[in-house]
């Protein structure tokens, strides 16, 4: 069994929603089948007795659906959520797709990599060493080390239950939730309205008891201090028992409580300046109680009870510690809902004062605590009394959050009770949070948990808002770019920030962020990401969906032009155009169901898909008659067609027309290809519920030139003949421009062509075959890059298909794309066209503009 590719495929993709590992893997024939390999399954099951029943008989599995089996069985066993797999095998006899859902990409991966070793082990029928539970620790410990902590995934999955989308932006807690303008950011449990300055005031703690006691919140008596000797002064001056923290400190480290020796003082000090200025502040009897602010309410609290044994008679303090740890609920970080307790200083200090020391046994009944404060990071327990909190201190918790400037805050309050206000009982607030851990209420101790991650995202959005902005995809064979760049132009009409990725690059409010190819999901992920973008459209590439998925999780509208033969068919397995159909749909796949697929009904392919759109459907076709629009027309569906000089949108009752001659680009309704990409355009934008008179003028003042639309259909004039440019590079795209060009009248008609050289020699032959018959002259070049093809090979091809052709009088091979645009250009004569198909679009448009304008000075001069 060999792996020749392995991939993430980070959203929506060919094979399921989920995120997947997708593998290539390639079996020998007696790997084909387990039924050729004699033991193996009892060996495999000897050494991972986890894996579950096979899902079909053995002698229908080959090793590459083990590996998958293996890999879903191994991150199953590692407590990851995951239940999808599948195993394809490709046109190649014994080649499989093996693909295997994760939840964090890194358990996935390494997940394979032990699956692919344990079935080598096996298959090597030896007595080499393979620890599986090693493996499945190893896994639980990556995913612990990736995977989002407690409080941001309480969060996360408050927002995936809302429907809205999120991103992480670190591999910690900075988490986006929500695109563009309409975006949101937090860091753990903080959110991004927090100001820096409020943070700043919640870290400096005598700062805050200023604050909150000016606003009329009860706080504890002290201040910082700068040595040992002044703290006990200090100490001596507010009065016996006292707390001794850092001034700038959280999870309660260096904090000593219940201070009542000189002593126990000096060990708390030097707790405390490990962590920053000490200070002092008496101490307030009672229990520890967190109580949770989000906006203006409070919505939870919690009574912290600190790290504590309770003696057996038998066992030590150490032994005792050693068995509550063991608990699986505590870890040492904060992935679990609790914390172990350690024995440190503050430990064997507190234990002195009690009398005790690691190995001394208690009495069966003691309770032995190991440190006063309660904090959940130093090994304590939570008890929900949100029910219990009398409304009067509610209320000065949410003072104190308020006045601090904190959105979401955590106020640790000490008191006998909050049952009563803090005044009458001489409780205070001791302390606020500006990142508060959720765990304690998330899961506590003892109490039912609180929706707190929720009460989060309902104040980062209201219940009405999914911090979505509109998002349109466009794919297809043909016509992808030009309506991507129309529907753009059509939603920026409106006054929208738009952001845009097509095979040209990135645009973010018609101003351009990068360039290139960026019509795959990482520029997707890019706009989205961009806090000024208020709707996005993003031209879809069959080649990024491969890759990686979708960069979106759903969109508003998708939009498929057509399905064509040329789209790079014999690449990454795609071999038929039933395939491409199959790897297109999936941004139908993928409308939210408050959504519109745009489909062409005069395409087959595309009128399949309408089986499998979650959202609702717009058939577009230049023919009103064709039986797939008329049926959904009378289904009172949306319908779009040309009739007459018009192209009419229809529902039910509702018509409306958009006069041809008011579309430049259609050329007064004569590019049929035009007139089909802007019908697609209108539908986006109808189905996003653009108002029809800006649709209209977006269709008027959209020009299909060189600086709108580059190499798509561009037209210009040289010496009373017409030029244009097109980045045309299959059949379906030369049937389309022929159609066109014959809608144009001309003396003489001269062509000039390159062929891709990744495209299959069918598909090439297939180009001129069609030109042959519609153009006069055809001049070949060879492109600037070959794409694996021998020096000539691929002119050779182009020529192999003007063999018989029906019109051409004349063929010429050119070296050099610039040579050959010359010698065309050269040869025009008033009344002629030429139609050029450029391979390096942007200095060959450039290029073109140049002659043409200094054709027209020297006309003039």
């Amino acid at each position: 069994m060999d792996i020749s590719r392995i991939r993430a495929l980070r959203g929506p993709n060919l094979w399921t929603r989920q995120t997947a590992i997708e593998a290539i893997v390639h079996c020998p024939p007696e790997e084909r089948s387990l039924t050729s390999l004699p033991g193996f399954e009892a060996a495999l099951r000897a050494r991972f007795p986890q894996l579950g029943r096979w899902p079909r008989p053995a002698s229908d599995l080959s090793l590459a659906n083990v590996l998958k089996l293996v890999t879903l069985g191994l991150q199953a066993q590692a407590g990851c959520p995951v239940s999808f797999s599948r195993c394809t095998e490709t046109v190649v006899q014994g080649t499989y797709q093996v693909v295997v859902e994760y939840t964090e990409e890194s358990v996935g991966r390494e997940a394979l990599k032990a699956a692919e070793q344990l079935i080598a082990v096996v298959r090597s029928q030896t007595d080499q060493a393979f620890d599986v539970e090693a493996v499945i620790a190893r896994l639980r410990g990556i995913d612990e080390d990736v995977r989002l902590g407690p409080s941001t995934g309480s969060i996360v999955n408050a927002a995936v239950a809302r429907g809205i989308p999120y991103r992480r932006l670190t591999q910690g807690s900075l988490v986006q939730f929500g695109w563009g303008a309409r975006q949101r950011r937090i860091w753990a449990a903080e959110v991004d309205s927090t100001s820096a300055v409020s943070e700043s005031i919640a870290q400096d703690k005598d700062l805050t008891k200023n604050l909150l006691r000016a606003a009329g919140v009860p706080v504890p008596l002290g201040r910082p201090v700068d040595s040992a000797e002044e703290a006990w002064a200090v100490a001596q001056d507010i009065g016996l028992p006292v707390v001794m923290k850092p001034r700038d400190g959280n999870q309660g480290k260096g904090v000593t409580v219940n201070i009542v020796s000189r002593e126990h003082l000096e060990l708390a000090y030097r707790a405390a300046i490990d962590h920053g200025q000490p200070m002092v502040e008496k101490f307030l009897p009672g229990s520890d109680y967190r109580l949770l602010v989000v906006g203006n309410r409070l919505v939870a609290a919690a009574r912290r009870d600190p790290p504590q044994v309770t003696g057996d008679g038998v066992h030590t303090v150490a032994q005792l510690v050693d068995a509550v740890n063991a608990d699986p609920q505590r870890g040492d970080g904060h992935a679990t809902s609790l914390t172990r307790m350690r024995i440190d200083d503050i430990a064997l200090a507190r234990l002195q004062i009690q009398g005790h020391a690691p190995d001394t046994v208690p009495a069966k009944g003691e309770r032995v605590v190991l440190r006063n404060n309660a904090n959940l990071s130093t090994g304590g327990t939570a008890t929900d009394v949100t029910d219990d909190v009398h409304p009067e201190v509610a209320a000065r918790a949410v003072a104190a959050a308020r006045m601090v400037g904190l959105d979401v805050c955590g106020v640790d309050v000490v008191c006998e009770t909050v049952l009563t206000p803090l005044e009458d009982q001489s409780g205070g607030v001791v302390e606020v949070n500006a990142a508060p851990g959720l765990r304690m209420h998330l899961s506590p101790s003892y109490g039912k948990g609180r929706a707190v991650g929720e009460a989060i995202i309902d104040h980062l959005f209201p219940p009405n808002q999914n911090g979505r902005v509109p998002v349109v995809a466009v794919t297809g064979t043909n016509g992808k770019t030009t309506t991507a760049r129309l529907i753009a132009h059509l939603l920026h009409t409106q006054g929208l920030r738009v952001g845009m990725t097509n095979t040209d690059g990135v645009y973010v409010n018609g101003r351009q962020t990068d360039s290139g190819d960026c019509a795959g999901p990482r520029s997707a992920r890019n706009v989205l990401m961009h806090p000024e973008v208020d709707a996005a459209v993003f031209e879809t590439a069959r080649g990024g969906v491969l890759r990686e998925g979708l960069g979106f999780d759903r969109c508003q509208v998708a939009v498929v032009t057509n399905i064509g033969s040329g789209d790079h068919l014999g690449l990454n397995y795609i071999t038929t155009v039933e395939d491409i159909a199959v790897l297109k749909r999936v941004v139908i796949q993928n409308v939210a169901p408050t959504g519109y697929g745009v489909l062409n009904a005069a395409d087959p392919h595309c009128v399949r898909m309408a089986e499998v759109c979650t959202g609702k459907v717009i058939f577009f076709a230049s023919d009103a008659n064709h039986p797939v629009l008329a049926t959904h027309r009378a289904q009172g569906r949306r319908a779009v067609w040309v009739e007459g000089a018009y192209i009419i949108a229809n529902q039910g009752e509702r018509r409306h027309e958009v006069a041809l001659a008011d579309i430049p680009m259609t050329l007064n309704g004569r590019i049929g290809f035009q007139v089909e990409n802007a019908m697609a355009a209108l539908d986006a934008a109808w189905g996003l519920g653009s108002p029809w008179a800006r649709i209209r003028n977006g269709l008027a003042t959209f020009q299909s030139d060189a600086a709108s639309v580059p190499g798509r259909f561009n037209l210009m004039s040289l010496r009373g003949a017409t030029v244009i440019a097109d980045y045309g590079h299959n059949p379906d795209a030369m049937r389309a421009l022929v159609s066109a060009a014959e809608a144009m009248p001309a003396q003489r008609r001269i062509v000039v062509i390159s062929g891709a050289g990744d495209r299959r020699d069918e598909d090439i032959r297939e180009q001129t075959r069609i030109l042959g018959a519609a153009f006069d002259e055809v001049i070949l070049y060879e492109d600037a890059c070959q794409r694996g093809r021998t020096e000539g090979e691929v002119t050779g091809l182009l020529r192999q298909g003007l063999e018989g052709a029906t019109r051409t009088r004349r063929i010429d091979t050119i070296h050099g794309e610039f040579v050959a645009i010359d010698t065309a250009l050269e040869r025009l004569q008033p009344g002629d066209l030429c139609l050029v198909l450029i391979d390096q679009v942007e200095a060959a448009l450039r290029y073109l503009r140049e002659r043409c304008d200094e054709g027209t000075a020297s006309a003039t001069a």
